[in-house]
C-alpha cells in the first residue's frame, strides 16, 4: 500500500462533480438561457431517460423520495383507516409518508442477513385493513420481491416499492422501480444518483397513476388553473432534472465502482470477528452504503474517527421507538433484529471515486482496532 491516506470521507461529493463539472455548467447554464424553471423541457426528458433506466413506462419528478412515496400512496386511494405493513428499518421518510396520507404505518421486522423485509413477517402483518406492502431496497439491495408479488397478489394488495436508495439496483436482472406496481426514488445529494439539492421520482408501469401524480405533485392541475383534484406544489425542479440528466449518464459506471470497492472491502475485512453485509443470490446490489456489523461498534466509530475516517449510523433508532411514533404501540422487543443491528451497524466510506489505498486503509484501521478489542476482552 501506498503513503496513508489524509483522510477517508464517508462520502465525497467533490470528487464526483469534478470530473463532470464542465457538463453540469452547461446544463445549467441552458435551463438559465431557457429561463424554464418550474417542469420545464428538462424535467420532462429526464423523466422519459429515467424511465427508460428502469425499464418502466413512465417516470414523473416531484421535489423529494418522500413526496413520491406519499403521492403514490394517495394516488391509489390510500388514506384514513388503511394499514401499510413496511419495514421496521429503514429512514423515518417511509413511514412518514404513510402518516401524512392518514394510513396506519404496520411495522415488520428484517431477514438478518440482507435487513430487508422479512417476507414471513409481512405474511403475518397482513389484516383486512391492510392495502399496500412498502418493501424497502435498504443500502441498494434489492427486497425479495417475488414472494411480496405473491402475497399482494393473493390478498388484492398494491406493492410500493421505495427505491430511494436503491438506483439501479438489479432483482433478477430486472432494475428495480419496474417491480411493483409503482416505485419512489429519492435524489438527495449523497445518493447514487444525486441533485444539487432534494428531489424525488415515481415510477410505474400505469398510467392512469402516472397522470393522477403528474396532477397531485402540480396543485391537482390538468391545464393552467383547471384544478381537478387537491393538490400539493410537489414539482421536481428544472435546474436539477438538468443535473440529474447530466448524472443519470454516468450512473451503471458508477454503480460498477461501488461493487468493485464493496468486492474489496469483503476480501480485506473478512476473517476479522465482524460481519459483513450479504448480496442476496437474487440481487445485484449497488451499494448505496457498505455496512458491517459489530457489537463495539461505537467504539470502532470512535476508533475510525481519531484516524480521519467518516462513518455513518443508519439507523440508531428504530422507526418503532421513535418518539414520534409511540402512538403506534410498539415496545421494546418487539423486532429483535431490528433493535440488536441498531446498536451495532457501522456504514463504511462509501462512494464511486474512492481508490483501493482508501479502502486498504479503512480495512487495516478496523482490524487494527478489532485485535486490540480482542486482545482487551480476553484480557478483562
Amino acid at each position: 500500500m501506498s503513503a496513508e491516506p489524509v483522510s477517508v470521507p464517508f462520502v465525497d461529493l467533490t470528487a464526483q462533480r469534478l470530473p463532470i463539472a464542465h457538463e453540469l455548467e452547461e446544463a445549467l447554464a441552458r435551463v438559465m438561457r431557457s429561463n424554464s424553471y418550474i417542469l420545464g423541457e428538462e424535467v420532462e426528458l429526464f423523466e422519459q431517460e429515467f424511465a427508460a433506466f428502469c425499464g418502466a413506462s413512465y417516470a414523473v419528478g416531484v421535489d423529494s423520495g418522500t413526496s413520491a412515496l406519499e403521492l403514490i400512496l394517495r394516488a391509489y386511494g390510500i388514506g384514513p383507516g388503511d394499514e401499510v405493513i413496511t419495514a421496521a428499518n429503514t429512514f423515518v421518510a417511509t413511514t412518514f409518508a404513510i402518516s401524512y396520507t392518514g394510513a396506519r404505518p404496520v411495522l415488520v421486522d428484517i431477514d438478518p442477513c440482507t435487513y430487508t423485509v422479512d417476507i414471513v413477517q409481512v405474511q403475518e402483518a397482513i389484516t383486512p385493513r391492510t392495502r399496500a406492502i412498502m418493501p424497502v431496497h435498504l443500502y441498494g439491495q434489492p427486497a425479495d420481491m417475488d414472494p411480496i408479488l405473491a402475497l399482494a397478489r393473493q390478498h388484492n394488495l398494491i406493492v410500493i416499492e421505495d427505491a430511494c436508495q436503491a438506483h439501479g439496483a438489479r432483482y433478477k436482472g430486472r432494475r428495480v422501480g419496474s417491480l411493483g406496481h409503482a416505485a419512489a426514488f429519492s435524489f438527495y445529494p449523497a445518493k447514487n444518483l444525486g441533485a444539487f439539492g432534494d428531489g424525488g421520482m415515481v415510477v410505474t408501469n400505469d398510467p392512469d397513476i402516472a397522470e393522477t401524480i403528474r396532477k397531485l405533485r402540480n396543485y391537482g392541475q390538468s391545464a393552467k388553473y383547471h384544478h381537478e383534484l387537491l393538490g400539493y406544489n410537489r414539482r421536481l425542479d428544472t435546474l436539477q432534472a438538468a443535473v440529474l440528466r447530466v448524472k443519470l449518464k454516468y450512473l451503471d459506471e458508477w454503480n460498477a465502482a461501488r461493487r468493485t470497492h464493496a468486492r474489496l472491502y469483503q476480501q480485506l475485512l473478512g476473517g476479522n470477528g465482524i460481519r459483513l453485509p450479504v448480496e442476496a443470490n437474487y440481487a445485484e446490489a449497488v451499494w448505496h452504503l457498505y455496512v458491517i456489523r459489530t457489537v463495539a461498534r461505537d467504539k470502532l466509530q470512535a476508533h475510525l474517527k481519531e484516524r480521519r475516517i467518516g462513518t455513518g449510523i443508519h439507523y440508531p433508532i428504530p422507526i418503532h421507538l421513535q418518539p414520534a411514533y409511540r402512538d403506534l404501540g410498539y415496545e421494546v422487543g418487539d423486532f429483535p433484529v431490528t433493535e440488536h443491528s441498531a446498536g451495532e451497524l457501522l456504514s463504511l466510506p462509501m462512494f464511486a471515486e474512492l481508490t483501493p489505498e482508501q479502502i486498504a486503509y479503512v480495512a487495516h484501521t478496523i482490524k487494527e482496532f478489532l485485535a486490540d478489542y480482542a486482545r482487551l476482552e480476553a484480557v478483562g
